[in-house]
């Protein structure tokens, strides 16, 4: 597939953006959710096929055969992400999503067989469900290359809206089941994965047709290499096991702590696990648009508290053996997941828009520090990707152990709490702390860059220096974009010698001339 390849791609340059660049990025941006929305329901079949997996029907499997069955799931589509977002930059986002939604057909056409045969051995059901851990790949490959379509003043709304799309395949596959559940039946699971054989099909002919391969800012094994490196991608990548990890963890776990914690049906189950899910991925670009304008740090912090205060809720409704609360409190867990989705991954463009203005204000060639950005951010959303899914493991065996030692699922959620406490903590200590009084003192005449929690009586509404839309800083808080928050980047990466009085009508003159 030769065609549909662009060689030309200017996000940040104001008359090539509202003159072809939106219409054609928001096109590829809908398509892309679409593809991926279909890959995390694939991705997310096993979290209800095994509700429906039973003694009634024949099938002697044990809680812990189960979480172990969504774990390897998970676990699969973690390890692919990173492999997934190298292929997208190297053959392109609509070459890639065509063969990313193909090869999905293996995994669901073995699940409708599998499914019908009890006698099935569990080495097998795992074989199947690591396959269809391929539609967790997905997600990196997307995020990869729609990043590279927007500017970064956008990229909070775009990446939020790529992402919630296609997390609220959890959603639909879950709703698939309960309509299966009530129009089939339960002895027949197998119509499940059968309905996405048309969904990949339509999804790979829509990318096929319609979206682009850019030829542009490719990212090579060397990003990589410095992604792995870099001290944020592995703070953001801490950051996003809580969030997305409990996000994911959480959708594949939940219909079955409600079989086993409160003995409900599949059908039961499944009329209820799709709700979190559902508001969770709504609720994903919100926290992109609240990063946008009030910091990812910010907000990141402030849902992991929130988090805390859920997991809480959780376990003291499962203890009192309240079953309304409990799910109540689950929802309310989805949601704060949803919104630390969006901050997250919010901050990881950021820090390298900031990099790329310091580098800018150095001197540098505007051109080649934003490419070089968009090729180092796009290494760390890959690497921050599939670290962060393993948080879905990590919850998976959370559960399983606890079952196992306890027999409910008090335990894990303990535990749970107790990591998002730590989250709060590398949060404050690595992006809002203030730094020691003389070790980072502002230079005649700049503005305050701590990323202080109140930002200082003379820093912006984001507590610290934007970038502007071209790269450059701009000169006034009220109207500088919000994409390169200061405390979004680590306090040892600010620079403190950046004059805050510059228009930006004299950075850009700055710019032309260098």
């Amino acid at each position: 597939m030769s065609a549909g390849w662009i060689t030309r791609w200017e996000p940040e340059d104001p008359d090539f953006w509202a003159g072809q660049g939106r219409r054609i990025a928001r096109r590829n941006l809908w398509l892309s959710v679409f593809a991926e929305h279909v890959g995390f329901a694939v991705w997310s079949l096993w979290s209800v096929l095994v509700l429906f997996m039973t003694p009634a029907r024949g099938f002697a499997l044990s809680a812990d055969d189960k979480f172990l069955l969504v774990s390897v799931v998970s676990l699969v589509g973690a390890l692919l992400r990173l492999p997934y977002g190298f292929a997208v930059t190297r053959f392109g986002g609509r070459t890639w999503t065509v063969f990313s939604a193909l090869v999905l057909l293996v995994p669901v056409a073995l699940a409708a067989v599998l499914v019908r045969r009890a006698d099935t051995p569990l080495w097998v059901l795992l074989l199947c469900a690591a396959a269809a851990g391929a539609g967790g790949g997905n997600f990196a490959s997307s995020m990869v290359n729609i990043n590279r379509f927007f500017p970064e003043r956008e990229k909070g709304w775009a990446l939020g809206l790529n992402a919630g799309g296609g997390n609220l395949g959890v959603a639909t596959v879950q709703l698939l089941g309960l309509l299966v559940a009530a129009t089939a039946g339960a002895a027949h699971p197998e119509a499940l994965p059968v309905l996405f054989v048309p969904a990949l099909l339509l999804a790979a002919l829509l990318a096929h047709r319609r979206m682009d391969n850019l030829a542009t800012g490719t990212t090579d094994y060397g990003a990589y290499r410095a992604a792995l490196r870099d001290r944020h991608c592995w703070t953001v990548s801490l950051l996003y096991v809580g969030s997305f990890g409990s996000f994911i963890g959480f959708g594949f776990a939940f219909g079955l702590v409600l079989q086993n914690d409160f003995g409900k049906s599949p059908a039961q189950a499944a009329a209820l696990t799709f709700l979190g899910p559902l508001l969770g991925s709504l609720s994903r670009p919100l926290g992109g648009r609240l990063a946008d304008r009030f910091g990812g740090a910010r907000v990141t912090a402030w849902m992991f508290l929130a988090l805390a205060c859920g997991a809480a809720g959780a376990l003291a409704a499962a203890t009192a053996g309240s079953f309304a609360a409990f799910v109540a409190a689950f929802v309310v867990l989805f949601v704060l997941t949803g919104l630390g989705n969006g901050s997250t991954y919010k901050m990881i463009p950021a820090r390298y828009a900031a990099r790329a203005a310091d580098a800018v204000e150095a001197g540098h060639d505007p051109e080649a520090a934003r490419a070089e950005a968009r090729r180092s951010s796009g290494a760390a959303i890959a690497v921050s990707g599939a670290v962060g899914a393993l948080g879905g493991v990590g919850i998976n065996l959370a559960f399983r152990e606890s079952y196992r030692m306890t027999g409910d699922a008090r335990a894990a959620i303990a535990a749970f709490l107790l990591f998002y406490g730590v989250c709060v903590a590398v949060t404050w200590a690595a992006y809002l702390r203030r730094p020691a009084a003389g070790r980072a003192r502002p230079a005649a005449g700049a503005g305050r860059l701590d990323g202080g929690l109140d930002g200082g009586p003379d820093a912006g509404p984001d507590g610290g220096l934007d970038a502007g839309a071209d790269g450059g800083p701009s000169s006034a808080p009220a109207a500088a974009p919000r994409e390169s928050r200061r405390e979004d980047v680590p306090r040892e990466s600010r620079r403190n010698d950046v004059p805050r009085g510059r228009t930006r009508e004299r950075a850009r003159a700055r710019e032309m001339r260098s």
